[in-house]
């Protein structure tokens, strides 16, 4: 073949060209002749391998670089196809355990992988170390809290929303007496005190482990993260999921929800068992023994019938039981008491209570020892210099731990009858029993567990440190707008009740007056959530308050109840009640409507409170006119509702007349059934917003703007007569039909229902928080900001050990190279001895002084010895670079010469490179060769010390330049065609009636449709006699030859174009 053909290099990535293979197209003609072409065709591959070694070796971008420019531009095209309103698409999740958390995250191309931090590892200690000038966290901290136990802070999540009364703060005192807790005078919280200066409060402190997780996840996410879900312990009450939530906001974390970890735990194991979930309920329990506590979970999978997504999992939490005390730290505290005994009966002299780093080596030994007989029936505890340079060595086995431990073992099946307690179940329905935690590896509560439950097996086949994480991250990934995951539907509960106490005024038999106290539970136990509910006060006429406290918490133990804080939540006060419903005399009262939300995180709100009124609108049915009717019938017809209501601050909107449904009669007493049939203190489920559809008719009858379908919404039963939907149902097809006049007849017989306006009027609130008060927006802003100076500070102080370990490495490493045979070929002795002088000088500076220099003061130390060596560099790396760089030119010229040589070969017929190209390549050839000469001539008489002539720099620009030349005539025979000859193919004539044959050296395919630009930009030099032409063109019509004409200047337009290229 010809130059049809293109090189391998030259085709991009799912290209069909090749330079041996050219597939035939119609009208394309295949040349056989021997003469100069084979050798273009070898010019051009050699040319082309040329280019493409020379590339890999001296153009500026390297090859890793190149390798670089896909990848890139797929990541680029990836981002503009995801949502352009977030900024970070990452997201996280924080398993918060009380000795150890983990860190997930889902990005795009990492589905839901477990974070590692800075030491490799899968899990981090939850610990802080704070000192003067920085804090520490991890294991840093870890190895802190041996050598100076005071400063660093654990198992701080036990405090969390607790009065400093509390006797979960009694029981932290007693297990690490060495740190000093002092009482917030006005929350009544507990604070850490380390010195007079740093004061930090367990929020402040859970806020700086959040925003080190958040770092370690971006470190490994390689971008922004902001979103996240946190898992915390389903016997959280309301203050301390509060508390977590202000800790997230301190470290400016978005969290997406605050989940259960046994929720999370019962996420992750049905998200890896889809295929297993059917429509027969499954009943799992999840059994979870951690550092500081144990829970057990029932579970309930089956597949469910979903409105918007078809047939999906779902999960049910069923049942929860939890002992807050019981688990892996108290074993260690049980062990470390043991070794202390030891080690004093060893030491009659020395009594190791006494010092606090003897202590907590005995802390992490006690840990270690654990995990060793887990496995093992006996094991050595030893620790070097643990008093005063006494070494202590012991041995403990396992029956002595479990002696130990006796006590807690018999607590073990406690959590699984609280939980069989809470579901109504027994263990006959439960078909699995699977192991959670850490502390569940310990053979001794395996063996309790086993036995309480009357399984053959314990269930192992999770992962226990990790499936919380997981179950957490596949939740961030759902909740976030950048991912689209599989549904599992998740129906988390509250484990404690919480109801709604009010007091009222009640005549009695003898009509004297009295206070009567009412309770409404509001969320029964194990109410799934989230969840709305609406509470109706339907006697009350002026401002009142009402109690929102916690119901019976009977199945607590005494200490549960009594770690467990406050019981009333808040006092609400409304404003505004008697002024509206003297405002509103004429129109009957429905009450007073509180909306109350549990979000997905488990926490309580309420949202507002609404009097609502209502009064009759009469119907004038015989005043419309007749274009009146027949506008409103075409309307209907067309889907025009009924008349707009305008929107003003007392909306008023009709309604049918609305039914509540109470939803905890049946728990309550009788004195209070007897008030909820009277209508007082009615407790209605509210739809969420994207629920609450209209019916058809309501549609029609009424058009309702957003804000008061917003109002309207919380106020509609979750349960409706069969019959009203019947009728709702019947009045629909009715009205759908108004061409039908006999249902027209029909509906006009109805006798007409009165219809009802309602108005809403918003009351005023004020709460008065009864557990543990919220952070004030002043003292947030303070905690966010003492959060931000340590970061920065500690960033101050990253930045600064990284300008002094860089300004040292420098100084070493050019040390040694002053005494590298190619350093001192371009240097002189002077020189040499300069720069020597200068590193010692500043090697002494950073031994004397660096200590206490600055990040700018090192900066510009290293600044100023690399200005120094530059020059010296500068000439080493340059002879470096000129072998590669020379003979990547030399081969480039040689090649070009070859390929110019073989262009200028080729026929005139055949030539598709105009003169001037060809020129303007051989100028460049002979230009480039003349700088090559004459600047290696000048290089070779300069000294090796002094700056050189010869730039790699200018040996890529020489090469670049050159290689645009080739590159445009290389792209030319690429995309060239063939050239046929004027009067081939000019005429539709049959092979038979053709005049003239082709020469026995060309093939000629018939072209299916000849194209203008297919035609040869000039006439063809060898020409055909005229009496043959014109006999040819005579047997064409006329219409056949006009094309030809039309066709020439085509041609001759590409030809130019072609040339100004």
């Amino acid at each position: 073949m010809g130059l049809v053909g293109c090189p391998d290099w030259l085709a991009g990535p799912g290209s069909v060209c090749r330079s041996n293979e050219l597939a035939p197209r119609p009208g394309r003609r295949l040349r056989e002749t021997p003469g100069p072409l084979p050798l273009m065709e070898e010019a051009v591959a050699e040319l082309a391998q040329c280019v493409r070694r020379s590339r890999s070796k001296i153009l500026t971008v390297s090859m890793a670089r190149m390798t670089q420019v896909p990848l890139w531009s797929l990541t680029f095209l990836l981002l503009a196809c995801l949502p352009s309103e977030t900024d970070a698409l990452a997201v996280m999740s924080v398993d918060l355990g009380s000795e150890s958390m983990k860190i997930a995250i889902v990005k795009p191309g990492v589905p839901m992988e477990i974070v590692l931090n800075k030491e490799s590892q899968r899990k981090t200690p939850v610990i802080v170390a704070l000192k003067e000038n920085e804090r520490l966290f991890g294991d840093s901290a870890m190895g802190m809290s041996i050598k100076n136990p005071k400063i660093a802070l654990r198992y701080f999540q036990d405090l969390l929303g607790k009065h400093i009364d509390n006797p979960q703060v009694t029981l932290y005192r007693w297990r690490f007496p060495q740190h000093e807790l002092v009482k917030d005078e006005r929350r009544q919280t507990v604070i850490f005190k380390l010195s007079h200066e740093m004061q930090y409060s367990p929020e402040e402190i859970l806020g700086m482990v959040l925003n080190y997780s958040r770092g370690l996840a971006e470190e490994f996410a390689e971008q922004p993260v902001k979103d996240a879900v946190i898992t915390v312990p389903v016997y959280f009450n309301q203050a301390e999921r509060r508390a977590v939530l202000h800790a997230a906001q301190m470290a400016d974390l978005k969290v997406l929800q605050l989940i259960n970890d046994n929720t999370a735990v019962a996420l992750n194991y049905g998200v890896f068992r889809r295929k297993d979930i059917n429509a027969t309920a499954q009943n799992i329990m999840f059994y979870d023994m951690g550092a500081g506590s144990t829970v057990c979970t029932i579970v309930t999978y089956q597949t469910v019938k979903t409105k918007d997504s078809g047939t999906q999992p779902q999960l049910q939490i069923r049942g929860v039981g939890f002992d807050r005390t019981l688990g892996g730290l108290e074993m260690e505290h049980r062990l470390r008491d043991y070794l202390v005994k030891l080690f004093n009966k060893q030491q009659p002299s020395k009594d190791v209570r006494q010092n606090l780093r003897a202590m907590a080596k005995l802390l992490k030994e006690a840990n270690r020892l654990k995990t060793i007989l887990s496995a093992n029936a006996d094991h050595v505890a030893q620790i070097e210099g643990l008093l005063d340079d006494v070494d202590f060595k012991a041995k403990v086995s396992r029956q002595e731990f479990e002696d130990l431990c006796s006590d807690l073992f018999q607590r073990v099946p406690g959590p699984v009858l609280q939980a069989l307690s809470s579901a109504e179940m027994n263990l006959d329905e439960i078909d699995q029993v699977i192991l959670v935690g850490g502390a569940t590896r310990v053979p001794k509560v395996q063996e309790a567990l086993l036995k309480a439950v009357g399984k053959d097996e314990l269930g192992k086949n999770i992962n226990a440190d990790e499936a919380a994480a997981m179950g957490a991250v596949y939740q961030a990934a759902a909740l976030s707008k950048a991912f689209k995951v599989k549904p599992f539907i998740v129906r988390d509960a509250a484990i404690f009740p919480i109801q709604v106490e009010f007091t009222r005024e009640v005549e009695e038999e003898d009509k004297s007056k009295s206070l009567k106290h009412n309770k409404r539970i509001l969320f029964q136990r194990m109410a799934p959530y989230p969840q709305r509910k609406v509470i109706t006060f339907n006697r009350y006429t002026d401002d009142f308050e009402f109690y929102v406290n916690y119901g019976d918490l009977a199945f607590l133990s005494q200490d549960d109840l009594q770690a467990f804080g406050s019981l009333n939540l808040t006092t609400v006060r409304l404003r505004g009640v008697g002024d509206s419903f003297r405002k509103h005399s004429d129109y009957e009262s429905k009450g007073i409507k509180a909306h109350f939300n549990m979000d997905e995180s488990g926490v309580l709100s309420l949202d507002r409170v609404e009097s609502v009124f209502e009064t009759v609108v009469e119907d004038k049915p015989e005043e419309e006119s007749t274009l009146t009717k027949l506008g409103n019938t075409i309307s209907s017809l067309f889907g025009g509702g009924g008349p707009t209501l305008e929107t003003g601050e007392n909306l008023t909107e009709t309604v049918q007349e609305e039914e509540e449904s109470q939803t905890e009669a049946g728990k309550e007493e009788q004195g209070e059934k007897q008030d909820q049939k009277e209508g007082e203190g009615t407790v209605s489920e509210e739809q969420g917003e994207e629920k609450q559809q209209p019916s058809p008719m309501q549609d029609k009858t009424e058009t309702v703007p957003p804000e008061a379908e917003r109002q309207e919404e919380g106020e509609k039963t979750a349960s409706q007569d069969p019959k009203e939907k019947e009728e709702s149902g019947k009045e629909e097809e009715m009205s759908k039909s108004p061409g039908d006049s006999t249902a027209t007849k029909m509906e006009e017989k109805k006798p007409k229902v009165p219809k009802k306006q309602k108005l809403v009027d918003e009351i005023s609130v004020e709460l008065d928080v009864r557990d543990v008060l919220d952070l004030l927006e002043e003292e947030l802003k303070s905690s966010v900001k003492k959060l931000q100076d340590l970061t920065v500070r500690d960033l101050e102080k990253q930045e600064l050990e990284k300008s002094a370990n860089s300004l040292e490495a420098f100084i070493f490493e050019t040390q040694d190279k002053l005494y590298q045979e190619e350093y001192q070929f371009v240097s002189t002795e002077e020189q040499r001895e300069e720069i020597s002088r200068k590193l010692s000088e500043a090697s002494n500076w950073m031994e004397e002084e660096g200590y206490r220099a600055t990040t700018k003061e090192l900066k510009e130390k290293l600044s100023e010895l690399k200005k120094l060596c530059r020059s010296l560099f500068f000439r080493v790396e340059e002879r470096r670079k000129w072998p590669d760089r020379l003979n990547a030119l030399e081969n480039l010229l040689n090649h070009s010469s070859i390929f110019l040589k073989g262009a200028r070969m080729i026929p005139e017929a055949d030539q598709i490179f105009t003169e001037v190209e060809l020129s303007t390549l051989e100028k460049a050839i002979n230009e480039t060769v003349t700088w090559k000469n004459e600047t290696l001539a000048e290089q070779n008489k300069l000294p090796p010390t002094e700056k050189p002539t010869l730039l790699s720099k200018d040996i890529e620009l020489k090469i670049a330049a050159l290689d645009r030349e080739v590159q445009y005539l290389l792209n030319k025979a690429k995309f060239a065609k063939p050239r046929p000859k004027k009067e081939k193919n000019t005429t539709k004539t049959d092979s038979g009636k053709n005049a003239t044959a082709p020469p026995d050296s060309e093939k000629v395919i018939p072209p299916k449709e000849e194209k203008g630009e297919d035609k040869p930009e000039d006439v063809s030099p060898v020409r055909e006699p005229p009496i043959v032409e014109e006999a040819t063109l005579g047997d064409q019509s006329g219409p056949d030859t006009e094309p030809e004409s039309e066709k020439k200047p085509e041609a001759k337009e590409e030809s130019r174009t072609n040339d100004e290229l």
